[in-house]
């Protein structure tokens, strides 16, 4: 099949075009080389140097398309109430440019580059009272160390369970809020244009080519960063908290599995699958992985930032079923690779 893919030079974008590629599709290539995210932003040969929020002047390139992979978009929480028009003008505005520019172009089928941040806290589950959203963690409670969520009813602690598809959206940040209205445009998109959507929410990517030290970079690369300059890891809260990493080989994967599953859709569908290991992890081991070649131990440090969730891990079971995806690397294989593996500068 042809493929456009967005956001083609970025870390996720560039192992989705390996993969694809590797697949035996065509990818037409499509990166605005955000200085943000590219060190050195000059574009290898076949990528078109476009902006997405521009794509009504150059959807001649959909022509001929049989999917649009769009991973193009600003990431990382945001870092201050100032960002917030960069994420709408990136994130938003750019998704619906190109939803309109590939009607215009007669493509009719979409894989979108979602993410695990559009739940905002993880799915939890209270011993008296069953399934409940926690209350906010305060600040008086999180300075005297008390870390964990807790029941809204009896102030109870949670047990975290894993999050399915169907949860509410509930966005915590800038990015988090333009990855919800992506969704929501391209439902819209599905329901008024007759097409078909798959959102892939993806989870704590990792892997080769992830960007150093940047306010746009994951946890994992910063642990690995802080190894590199001779420092301890230095993880936040208690290190107990849960996330799932997935690599971003794995999210490759999903990607073209995706993409094979989307072309055979009922037209009008919306489908959100998590792409995640499935091996939740606690941020300490995920410090510990990285570090186990190193003679620095990593440091819980209890310090703590408001906004934080304390506990996200997916259920993968969607994804395995529909798109037969699973993760074939674990975090106990790839983290301590990643450790030594070429990033971005």
């Amino acid at each position: 099949m042809r493929v456009l893919l967005t956001g083609s030079a970025g870390f996720i974008g560039c192992a989705i075009d390996r993969a694809l590629v590797a697949a035996g599709h065509e990818v037409v290539r499509v990166d605005v080389m955000l200085s943000t995210a590219h060190a050195d932003p000059v574009p290898d040969a076949g990528t078109h140097v476009l902006d997405v929020r521009e794509a009504g002047s150059w959807c001649r390139l959909m022509e001929g398309v049989d999917v649009l992979c769009h991973q193009a978009a600003l990431v990382g929480a945001g870092t201050t109430v100032a960002d917030l028009p960069l994420y709408a003008a990136h994130n938003d505005l750019g998704t619906a440019a190109v939803l309109a520019a590939a009607t215009a172009a007669g493509v009719d089928r979409l894989v979108l580059a979602s993410s695990m941040v559009v739940y905002g806290e993880g799915a939890y589950e209270c011993v008296a009272h069953g399934p409940v959203v926690p209350s906010a963690r305060s600040p008086q409670a999180l300075a005297a160390g008390d870390f964990e969520a807790r029941c809204p009813c009896c102030d109870g602690l949670l047990a975290s369970l894993e999050v399915r598809e169907d949860a509410p959206l509930a966005p915590r940040s800038a990015y988090a809020a333009s990855k919800v209205a992506q969704e929501h445009y391209a439902l819209a998109w599905a329901r008024q244009a007759g097409v078909a959507v798959t959102a892939l929410r993806y989870h704590n990517v990792y892997g080769p080519g992830m960007p150093r030290d940047t306010p746009y970079s994951g946890v994992a690369a910063m642990f690995r960063s802080s190894l590199e300059r001779g420092e301890s890891p230095q993880v936040f809260e208690d290190g107990r908290q849960r996330r799932d990493f997935v690599h971003v080989d794995d999210v490759a994967r999903a990607n073209v599995l995706a993409v094979e599953a989307v072309a055979a859709s009922e037209p009008g569908t919306f489908r959100p699958f998590n792409v995640a290991s499935g091996r939740p992890i606690t941020i300490a081991e995920v410090a510990i992985l990285l570090a186990q070649n190193s003679s620095l131990a990593p440091s819980v440090t209890g310090e703590h930032r408001l906004g934080d969730v304390r506990h996200i891990v997916a259920s993968p079971a969607r994804a395995a079923v529909e798109l037969g995806f699973r993760a074939a690397v674990s975090p106990e294989q790839g983290l301590p690779a990643f450790a030594t593996a070429p990033l971005r500068g």
